[in-house]
């Protein structure tokens, strides 16, 4: 523990750490949506989660990186009767799985935030972060999810 010349905590906050890079952004921000890290063919303008080399709609290998996100509609969902394999939340007795609609085009496949109640079809969804795991180190490993609008993390 650090402490500074008024004998307050000054630690630094623990690192969030994607669980695999190249998939969306960690903000160091509080107050930051995370984004998902996709690619747009420059040819079509066709957007894809996660990133392509070469556009599934016309060929073209001339793809950029773009961000994606951070709201959604939810498409479908289903909800899955064990906790999330690794969670820090293992005593929770499931968790949701969706198809959530990207503002930009793509739709992509996510865990979802909440309980089974608080999701239905066409909800407004803001993409966060979850806590999986804390390492030895105190790095907090994170995956992304999608939580109703208005939902806190």
């Amino acid at each position: 523990m650090a402490i500074d010349g008024g004998g307050a905590d000054v630690s630094e906050a623990p690192r969030r750490v994607p669980i695999e890079p190249g998939f969306f952004t960690v903000p160091e921000s509080p107050g930051e949506s995370p984004r998902l890290l996709g690619s747009r063919c420059t040819s079509c303008g066709e957007r894809f989660f996660p990133r392509r080399v070469v556009c599934a709609a016309c060929l073209d290998d001339g793809l950029e990186d773009v961000l994606l996100g951070p709201r959604g509609t939810l498409y479908t969902f289903t909800w899955v009767h064990l906790p999330l394999f690794g969670a820090l939340r293992a005593d929770k007795g499931g968790y949701g799985v969706g198809q959530v609609d990207l503002e930009e085009g793509p739709r992509v496949q996510a865990v979802l935030a909440g309980e089974r109640e608080d999701l239905s079809i066409g909800m407004v969804l803001s993409l966060e972060l979850e806590t999986l795991r804390r390492e030895e180190n105190g790095d907090e490993v994170v995956i992304f999810r999608f939580a109703p609008e208005g939902a806190a993390a």
